[in-house]
């Protein structure tokens, strides 16, 4: 499907691997340039090169972290000087550190905060604000919106609020054509869900525990995620906005 995007440009945050990386690619193998980010500077000059290399579109990397009051001045100036335009932000944050609320300290919540919520609402405020022309937004969450997830205390507290200010967002914007959506990964294979099922006392028994409830009875892989982002992203969505989207294989119980 030709998703419009031949000539557009967006910036992706978290894009160096995983679901913003696939995200990314999607976006460039259907013509866009992209500007991706991540805290790593040696991941995300990679990335900009493999993504570069997958074409037609073409892609920049900037080193950023949104915890960092100036990283969305810095981002949407780099997308400006790189391209001249902006059709869209898909803004992903790295999954803050897993504990039970019991365990996870103040400092934990504080920095979680800045990074996860705080950093993700000032990139997309800051977008729309500075917008010429409509833009999409679309923030990349996770299943805890819905529905808490064991062992991801902050998870469960931060990213709810999160799809709230996204809807909260497409109500105040969508006067002036900027749509705001947030999309919902569930157990994909990537190296977060790897990390944290290493802490476990048996990460082969707790696999098997959450395939066996997937209705798919499997993970997903990266570019099935990718691909609902970037069409929920791209122009063919144009009607979308202020929507929850969910991708998890059907394990999510809540509607």
């Amino acid at each position: 499907m030709d998703l419009g995007l031949a000539g557009r440009a967006y910036l992706l945050t978290g894009a160096s691997r995983g679901l913003g990386l696939a995200t990314a690619e999607h976006l460039v193998r259907d013509g866009a340039d992209v500007l991706v980010s991540s805290r790593s500077e040696e991941h995300v000059l990679a990335a900009a090169r493999q993504l570069s290399d997958s074409g037609p579109g073409t892609a920049e990397g900037l080193t950023a972290d949104l915890a960092d009051p100036d990283a969305a001045d810095r981002l949407l100036d780099a997308a400006d000087e790189h391209f001249g335009r902006l059709d869209g932000v898909v803004i992903s944050v790295g999954g803050p550190p897993g504990g039970s609320t019991n365990t996870v300290t103040d400092e934990q919540w504080r920095d979680a905060f800045e990074s996860v919520f705080l950093g993700a609402v000032r990139l997309a405020r800051t977008a729309l604000e500075q917008a010429r022309a409509p833009i999409a937004v679309t923030f990349v969450l996770s299943t805890s919106v819905r529905a808490p997830i064991a062992g991801l205390a902050i998870s469960n507290g931060l990213r709810p609020g999160l799809a709230m200010v996204a809807k909260t967002m497409a109500d105040e914007h969508g006067p002036h054509g900027h749509r705001v959506n947030a999309v919902l990964p569930g157990r994909f294979e990537t190296d977060r869900v790897r990390e944290l099922e290493s802490a476990a006392e048996d990460p082969v028994a707790l696999r098997e525990r959450i395939v066996a409830g997937i209705p798919l009875r499997r993970y997903g892989q990266p570019e099935e995620f990718g691909a609902v982002a970037a069409f929920v992203t791209s122009p063919m969505a144009s009607y979308l906005t202020g929507s929850v989207v969910t991708v998890d294989g059907g394990s999510t119980r809540a509607p």
